[in-house]
């Protein structure tokens, strides 16, 4: 039994990390694609601008969530939870009525915002400036909501290669590329918001080609609908919407706070670190895409011991990837934001340092939070992450007017922190494990060592890119190594290597 436990578990990992390089392909060439998009915004139109944008593009996620309901993020729970035992009739049609529901909601949720852009914008950021830019984004409302839909079902189908290259690369190359197109043509006034629609838009039309092309639901057991299902599952989603106001405006109450006590060129300098401490959650990102419906898939099988294995083994690849990007950005912030944005953002330094130690153990929340989920408590979750941004407002209201945006980012990496320890505990009680192997304790040894070499070094050498680039290396080199000498890896990790060593390797020789 404990051999054909070993056996699935080493296929689930194999097919997680499969797609996983899928995945990591669109998702890398998508950072760059946005990184280089914020760079042009930041350099061409200067910290104002790009604070007004990143301020609407905030509003614009907040009102997504706030309407949407959770249905995709739910669907992607039940869809899986049906394909499990076979009830394709019943995916089929809470499909249809949670298509039928979008688009209504979508479309007042519009209207909506787009009447309200006056209010919000000088109300609670008191910037009139601001109105054009809420109003343009209000346009992308009904497409973005439709686009979520369509994408949660390629995700509950495991089509996570298409998911990943429509939501990150087709979205992020759209809005570039209009945005390179319109400053070309010289169409300067209100081109940051234009793009941002119309890479949505694009985002939407290819969603919609590639649902009707790739997802064929088999006839399968027609069962019926089980009475009250729409009920069952919009009691489940709705706190996912909420969920994801809560989760987003945890990271972006910072913005909030500074540009509510100080101004929105402060919030474009915090924002030119926010993305690069964002980097550290690429990992879990990568993993979680397939995880999610993989876990929900055995779930339902009540496959409880191959759970707890590939969470515990997820949780420990997110932390190892990691590690060696956090020391980089916590050793050598102000050279990363000169090279990336300029001078002008080397206010933001400390508050990098502060947002990459925070996000890396924020990135450990991501394996509970989705185990929690799986099992049905969505309110759960939804409780924790309002006590948290309860927690992050008041002390973003004690820190922001004394310290700027280093309280800020203060404020946020002690709510990483307690967020990831209150969801561990949460998944010790009601999965009875904690996701989370003791040979990451080896591994946060490996870093070190190595860390405190170069953190030494540094103070000797003039910093510039080339020398980061070349520590780097050196760092990376230093940490394999002792991953390896120290034991980090298990049979799992050594099954992995083995396999693509005979699939890549030696098949080709």
């Amino acid at each position: 039994m404990k051999l054909n436990k070993d056996i699935q578990l080493n296929k689930l990992l194999n097919v997680l990390v499969f797609s996983s390089f899928v995945v990591f392909i669109w998702v890398f060439l998508s950072k760059l694609l946005t990184y280089f998009y914020r760079i042009v915004i930041a350099r061409y139109f200067g910290a104002e601008q790009y604070g007004l944008f990143s301020l609407a593009s905030m509003i614009f996620i907040l009102f997504v969530h706030l309407i949407s309901l959770g249905l995709p993020e739910g669907l992607v729970r039940y869809i899986s939870l049906y394909r499990g035992k076979k009830q394709y009739k019943n995916i089929k049609i809470i499909f249809d009525k949670s298509f039928s529901l979008l688009v209504l909601i979508g479309i007042l949720g519009g209207l909506i915002m787009f009447f309200l852009s006056s209010w919000i914008s000088l109300n609670i950021f008191h910037e009139e400036k601001l109105i054009v830019f809420v109003r343009i984004a209000s346009l992308a409302i009904p497409f973005f909501v439709i686009s979520n839909l369509y994408l949660s079902v390629l995700k509950s189908f495991e089509r996570v290669g298409w998911y990943s290259f429509i939501l990150n690369f087709v979205q992020n190359l759209s809005k570039l590329l209009s945005l390179l197109i319109l400053i070309f043509f010289g169409l300067l006034n209100n081109t940051l918001m234009i793009s941002y629609a119309i890479g949505i838009i694009i985002m939407f039309f290819l969603a919609y080609f590639v649902f009707s092309i790739k997802i064929k639901i088999p006839e399968g057991k027609k069962d019926p609908l089980k009475k009250g299902v729409m009920k069952e599952l919009i009691s489940y989603s709705w706190p996912l919407s909420l969920l994801g106001i809560v989760s987003f405006t945890l990271y972006w109450v910072d913005s909030f706070s500074i540009g509510y006590f100080q101004n929105v060129t402060a919030v474009g300098f915090y924002n030119a670190a926010v993305p690069i401490a964002a980097l550290l959650m690429l990992a879990p990102d990568l993993i979680i895409q397939l995880f999610f419906p993989l876990v929900t898939k055995q779930y339902s099988e009540k496959n409880h011991s191959l759970i707890e294995q590939l969470s515990k083994q997820v949780n420990k690849w997110i932390f190892l990837i990691n590690l060696p990007l956090a020391a980089i950005f916590i050793l050598f912030p102000g050279t990363i934001l000169n090279f990336l944005f300029g001078s002008e953002y080397l206010v933001a330094e400390n508050a990098l340092r502060l947002l990459a130690f925070g996000s890396l153990f924020g990135s450990l929340s991501v394996v509970p939070a989705h185990l929690i989920s799986m099992t049905g408590k969505s309110k759960k979750i939804l409780s924790i992450n309002i006590a948290m941004l309860i927690l992050n407002f008041i002390l973003n209201f004690i820190l922001v007017p004394k310290y700027g945006i280093s309280g800020a980012a203060f404020s946020t990496m002690l709510i990483f922190l307690l967020l990831s320890s209150i969801l561990i505990y949460e998944t010790k009680k009601s999965l009875d494990f904690i996701p989370l192997r003791r040979k990451m304790l080896l591994a946060l040894i490996a870093s070190f060592i190595p860390l405190l070499i170069i953190s030494s070094i540094k103070y000797f050498i003039t910093l510039n890119f080339l020398w980061i680039f070349v520590a780097g290396l050196v760092y990376l080199s230093a940490y394999i190594g002792l991953i390896i000498f120290l034991g980090c890896l298990d049979k799992y990790d050594l099954s992995l290597i083995n396999s693509f060593i005979e699939k890549n390797i030696l098949r080709k020789a």
